[in-house]
């Protein structure tokens, strides 16, 4: 899987400059709207891995794909609140503690330790989470389905997705690896380090939209398909 993955965005005959879009969204993600182009990007490729089709998408819908963007984006940073709000916290109380003296320095030290372990926890679980609800989204193209737990649930504790996951986590490390060598070439090797970790993210969500396509094939059907509705 990993070197389909690796293989995967040359599949297109458009690669040089699907990589140069890309990174270049990447290098101006804090203007917004090249970060929602980019995702954008990423949920068509969710979107086609899913359905079968290993042919890479391409930059041409630009609205469309920043509009997905965006709402991908409010996935993502909801996700991303309550991590942020421990962390904050934990600094706020060990802030506090060092504030009050040498009696409360200790426990404020414990404090802000413990809130910035759960924090660091915490980050895990979204960066495991987000990219099935991500995948949930791509399904409907409403927010909501980021959030749809129920469904959620059954592919999270799947034993197929934690492997799929691990798998694009090493594809992502392997890219952040590689950017990170060539920041030993001052500003140059950095902005070649982003078109490469651009590449290695597209690898990584190949292998997400395959492996929520392998898990989503094999989920029961819902009782309403099974036995054709509730009779009058």
């Amino acid at each position: 899987m990993i070197e389909d993955a690796f293989n995967y965005p040359r599949e297109s005959d458009d690669v040089v400059k699907t990589v140069v879009i890309g990174g270049l969204c990447l290098l101006f993600a804090w203007l917004l709207v090249p970060g929602f182009l980019a995702l954008g990007y990423i949920l068509r490729v969710i979107d086609r891995t899913a359905e079968g089709d290993d042919e890479p998408p391409v930059f041409d819908d630009h609205e469309a794909m920043i509009v997905d963007g965006a709402k991908a984006f409010v996935i993502l940073f909801a996700y991303s609140l309550l991590p942020a709000i421990v962390a904050f916290l934990a600094i706020g109380v060990g802030a506090l503690g060092v504030a009050g003296g040498e009696n409360t320095a200790a426990l404020g030290g414990l404090a802000l330790a413990a809130g910035l372990l759960v924090a660091f926890a915490l980050n895990l679980v979204v960066a495991y989470v987000t990219p099935a609800a991500l995948a949930n989204y791509t399904e409907t193209r409403r927010i909501g389905s980021g959030f749809e737990f129920s469904t959620l649930r059954g592919v999270l504790f799947d034993r197929r997705y934690a492997v799929g996951w691990l798998t694009a986590f090493v594809m992502i490390l392997i890219g952040g690896v590689i950017a990170g060598v060539l920041n030993v070439v001052p500003v140059l090797g950095s902005i070649v380090g982003v078109f490469v970790s651009f590449y290695f993210v597209v690898s990584a969500y190949y292998v997400i939209g395959h492996t929520w396509s392998d898990v989503r094939s094999s989920d029961p059907p819902e009782p309403d398909a099974v036995g054709g509705g509730t009779e009058a």
